[in-house]
């Protein structure tokens, strides 16, 4: 049975960093493609970052890139999400998500396009 889980949320002052991880269990973990979503209260969960299989591959939604990281250790059966530079308007729950595919370099926005899903980590940014 698959597994995924986040951790590493928390309240943070607005300009702050935070790195959160996602372990996920119960299959070869370089055989998933993975991503992050994030949740902001009275809104639809939206796309934040994707890691292909293989790591080579990387997309953003445009309104974070640069300042948000997503990264991968196979070795560890995790992927991250490095934060910097963050605003009060980051606070949400985030969300991990797993992909199984055979494309080692593919990523995907959509949130359909994934099978396993963590239960979220809050991440608060005070002002």
């Amino acid at each position: 049975q698959v597994q995924v889980v986040e951790s590493g949320g928390g309240l943070v002052q607005a300009g702050g960093s935070l790195t959160l991880p996602c372990a996920a269990s119960g299959r070869t973990f370089s055989d998933f493609a993975m991503a992050w979503f994030r949740q902001i209260p009275g809104k639809e969960r939206e796309f934040v970052a994707a890691i292909s299989r293989s790591g080579g591959s990387t997309d953003y939604v445009d309104h974070l890139k640069g300042r948000f990281t997503v990264s991968r250790d196979d070795a560890k059966n995790t992927v991250y999400l490095r934060m910097n530079s963050l605003k009060p308007e980051d606070t949400a729950v985030y969300y991990c998500a797993a992909r199984l595919t055979a494309s080692r370099i593919s990523t995907r926005r959509s949130s359909f396009d994934y099978d396993y899903w963590g239960q979220g980590t809050q991440v608060t940014v005070s002002s």
